[in-house]
């Protein structure tokens, strides 16, 4: 499996994770990833996932013209996706959980 799988399977939490803290907008949250190890995720990826968030409800955008330029999305948690974040956060520790000791061979 590629890393791009793993990836993708958990990109759309740490987002929710991001935009939870406060309100905020793409290269923001792309700071973050990177800051997080996650320097390999482009705008190319993050957008559609951005997209996916506000489809679902999870999150909503709003627009507003930058200081330094072009307008600007800005993206804010909703009530269900704080919802969705905390599902995700507990099946995340559960199946990471499992997985660490099926990869340290059973020893824990």
């Amino acid at each position: 499996m590629e890393d791009t799988q793993l990836l993708k399977g958990i990109l759309e939490g740490c987002v929710l994770g991001i935009i939870r803290r406060g309100e905020t907008y793409g290269y923001e949250i792309l700071s973050v990833l990177g800051e997080c190890g996650f320097d390999n995720v482009s705008e190319g990826t993050l957008y559609p996932v951005l997209t996916r968030l506000d489809k679902k409800g999870y999150i909503t955008c709003r627009k507003e013209r930058s200081p330094l330029g072009p307008v600007r999305k800005y993206y804010r948690i909703t009530a269900a996706g704080e919802a969705q974040f905390y599902s995700f956060q507990k099946n995340y520790k559960r199946i990471t959980e499992c997985a660490n000791m099926i990869l340290a061979g059973g020893e824990e």
